[in-house]
């Protein structure tokens, strides 16, 4: 009797146990499903090519049907690689008298991120308020001690959606915006995070290369209202009023626009941003893409655009690329884009961290978007674009000279590549839409 008694306990916790288990897996399946599909429909249908980037009606649907009205008056001066970029952020910072909005994806150790620290805490004690929103992945490698010192002197530090149990559904949704905005009169955007790899000039492969840009004029309000977006968000509290958004008066010729995205609200504009910006396209498009895993539809546009005759040239990291998975994915699929005449360049001296699109010499889109699923759908993202000849033709310049470090792929040496490569790659490429 003894005997069939226990048996029976152990056949009820065994019944237990998989019940259990098949609960968890179910959870871990919905959970997974939730984090790479943000349930916002995404564009399939082909964009008609009604205008070119020239038309005024291009800046119309770029201000009214995406994004924030395209503002006059501003002034945008390109930083190339850290040894320009962290001078530049720091000198804003040390000179803000009323606030300080900074948000980022990577802020990791190092002297570079005890600098920006020291700066931030210095500016508290001075009465400055300092925000400071650093994402909960891309700070895991920052050490506390530096956290301690904003935090002392009064900074105001947050962390983007950390693990929490309410929020395990949006654990995948990050925020990879780089914004700096200090006294609501000077906006910093591009693609540099607080780390060692993104000082020096791209001098070896322990320095990457890397571009950010500061901002004058009536758009940094637009900046500033994409930072405090996230603040809100994360604090529930509004930061508003004149030390965060005072009068601006056109200071150059630029005419801009701040585009922001994110999957909680338009977290498909971005994308169509670029596949209208790209569509309107004649004469050249430049691009210059850290990470380029192009879905279906973006290489349709692009073949369109190479078979009208718009000289296509796009700038990759090469061997020095920090995410391998990335680059076997992306190689996977160039061949249609080498035989419809698209030119492929690989970035040889390091990694290649640039995120800049330019179209017919007309238009420039800079910020934090990568061309893949995961900036298009599952991050926050900000992409300051700016319609000016001038300040286009002198990014091409920036272009070329990259061009100039850069190997460009033939159709025959993709084509030819070792067998063992493509096999990498088609196993990559299955991962895809979770890049």
């Amino acid at each position: 009797m003894r005997t069939r008694i226990i048996w029976k306990d152990r056949s009820k916790k065994s019944k237990f146990l998989i019940i259990l288990g098949s609960v968890v897996a179910t959870l871990a399946v919905v959970l997974l499903f939730l984090n790479f599909s943000m349930g916002q429909k995404k564009v399939q249908e082909e964009i008609p090519r009604l205008y070119s980037i020239d038309d005024p009606q291009f800046e119309r649907s770029m201000g009214a049907l995406l994004g924030p009205a395209i503002v006059h008056g501003n002034r945008t001066q390109a930083l190339i690689n850290g040894e320009e970029i962290f001078p530049a952020m720091l000198e804003a910072i040390r000179g803000a008298q009323k606030s300080i909005n900074f948000e980022t994806y990577i802020y990791w150790s190092e002297a570079i991120g005890k600098e920006f620290a020291e700066a931030f805490a210095e500016r508290a004690r001075a009465g400055v308020k300092v925000h400071v929103l650093i994402d909960w992945v891309g700070s895991s490698k920052m050490e506390q001690s530096y956290l301690d010192i904003m935090e002392q002197a009064g900074v105001e530090v947050r962390k983007y959606h950390p693990l929490k149990w309410y929020n395990v559904a949006r654990i995948n949704n990050r925020t990879h915006r780089k914004l700096l905005v200090v006294d609501g009169k000077i906006g910093f955007t591009g693609g540099v995070g607080i780390a060692g790899q993104w000082t020096g000039n791209a001098q070896d492969p322990d320095h990457w290369r890397d571009s950010h840009y500061r901002v004058e004029g009536p758009v940094v309000a637009q900046m500033q209202a994409v930072a405090i977006d996230n603040w809100i968000k994360t604090t529930g509290e509004v930061l508003d009023g004149p030390d965060y958004f005072p009068p601006l008066e056109a200071v150059g010729d630029h005419h801009a626009q701040m585009f922001s995205s994110s999957p909680q609200g338009g977290s498909e504009s971005m994308r169509l941003m670029y596949l209208m910006s790209m569509t309107a396209a004649q004469k050249t498009l430049h691009l210059s893409i850290s990470y380029f895993v192009p879905d279906d539809m973006t290489r349709r546009v692009l073949i369109d655009a190479a078979k009208r005759g718009v000289k296509v040239q796009i700038i990759v990291p090469g061997e020095h690329m920090d995410v391998d998975v990335v680059r076997r994915s992306s190689r996977g699929m160039w061949g249609e884009l080498l035989q419809a005449g698209i030119e492929i360049y690989e970035y040889e001296p390091t990694m290649y961290h640039c995120k800049v699109m330019i179209v017919d010499g007309l238009m420039v889109s800079v910020g934090s978007t990568n061309f893949d699923d995961r900036s298009f759908r599952l991050n926050d993202e900000a992409n300051l674009n700016i319609y000016n000849a001038a300040f286009a033709a002198e990014q091409i310049k920036v272009f070329e000279d990259d061009l100039r470090h850069a190997h460009r792929i033939t159709y025959e040496e993709w084509q030819n590549r070792p067998f063992s490569e493509k096999v990498h790659e088609r196993i990559a490429s299955w991962l895809g839409p979770l890049l």
